[in-house]
């Protein structure tokens, strides 16, 4: 399971009553005791209210349900996230956990690719996200292959440069491999044309060949991950 905020200590160390508490996120003392209480989980709206007061992990931000997003949304969550590429759009803080981000971002038909080449990035800096969550997602919209490449990228980068962690990202490499699809697709571009399809079958990248991708992305073109 995903974890979850500890809405009691945040109050208390923020110093306030659980009637104060109810006001400043717009919510009922009753919803406010069964937060705590384990009864009922924190909304990403009572996560946004709470986020001007308490500064809170993203990967504590609760699931919510999956949507497409344009490539503007899901630039704006990356930067809001800290990715340096999109820093001239960050504006407040995120409001995504980056797990389900991740995954939406992968299952996107057609991915601007300044968005698909900030994936591996998101993969190295939330290094420690609930995994096994996304693994799972992947392995049932079949986007194994692009979860795979997408870490692929982050863990050479990761070893190049001396960033993130390395060995973590090679464990989960080889967790995905073991669900690693036959069939060839596309990094998030399944709108490209067929000459473009050509030319990727003998110039895809080594890293997209061993995932059975469409795609000429390599770690030394990722310049905003550094």
């Amino acid at each position: 399971m995903l974890s979850t905020l500890n809405l009691r200590a945040v109050r208390k160390s923020l110093g306030w009553t659980q009637q104060r508490a109810a006001e400043r996120l717009g919510v009922s003392q009753a919803l406010v005791s069964m937060v705590e209480n384990g009864e009922r989980s924190l909304t990403p709206e009572m996560l946004d209210r709470l986020g001007a007061y308490y500064d809170v992990d993203p990967r504590n931000l609760p699931l919510r349900e999956e949507a497409a997003m344009t490539d503007s949304a899901l630039a704006q969550e990356l930067a809001n996230l800290g990715y340096p590429g999109f820093a001239h759009r960050r504006k407040g803080k995120a409001s995504w956990n980056p797990a389900e981000l991740l995954v939406m971002a992968l299952s996107t038909e057609a991915l601007d690719r300044r968005v698909a080449e900030a994936l591996p990035w998101l993969v190295m800096r939330f290094a420690e996200m609930e995994w096994n969550w996304v693994v799972n997602r992947a392995k049932v919209l079949d986007l194994q292959n692009r979860l795979g490449f997408a870490v692929t990228l982050a863990r050479e980068l990761a070893e190049t440069q001396n960033l993130g962690s390395p060995q973590r990202l090679q464990q989960l490499e080889n967790q995905v491999e073991r669900s690693r699809l036959v069939r060839q697709g596309t990094y998030c571009n399944e709108r490209m044309t067929q000459a473009e399809r050509r030319w990727l079958q003998t110039n895809a990248s080594p890293q997209a060949q061993h995932w059975n991708l469409l795609s000429d992305l390599r770690p030394e073109d990722l310049t905003h991950v550094r």
